[in-house]
């Protein structure tokens, strides 16, 4: 049965370098680097700028959710709106779903 399993010998010296351990992390926080520039910062620069456009609603505004439900705002609250989709229509939905505010006037029959 040796002859499926070869004989395992003793080899020389070993030759092994050790090596720069400060060159063994580069890639590793270029990696991270670019993670961070790629990903990490637009994400929240995002996050920045659509906290501020829900911080600056005001009653009036003309608004598209998330959910693709597009209205005015009759009321405001601290977490709630109040939004009329149709004439004598309202729903209540989160601050955080307003997706955009549209320009005054896109929405003619509310």
């Amino acid at each position: 049965m040796s002859f499926f399993i070869s004989d395992a010998l003793a080899q020389g010296e070993a030759t092994a370098s050790a090596g720069d351990p400060f060159l063994a992390l580069l890639p590793l926080v270029l990696f991270a680097v670019v993670f961070y520039f790629l990903l990490i910062r637009p994400q929240a620069k995002r996050q920045k700028e659509h906290r501020k456009m829900v911080d600056s609603l005001t009653k009036g505004d003309e608004v598209v959710t998330i959910g693709g439900i597009a209205g005015r705002i009759t009321d405001l609250g601290d977490n709630f709106a109040q939004v009329e989709i149709a004439d004598g229509v309202a729903v209540k939905i989160r601050r955080a779903a307003v997706e955009s505010v549209l320009p005054k006037g896109t929405l003619k029959e509310l």
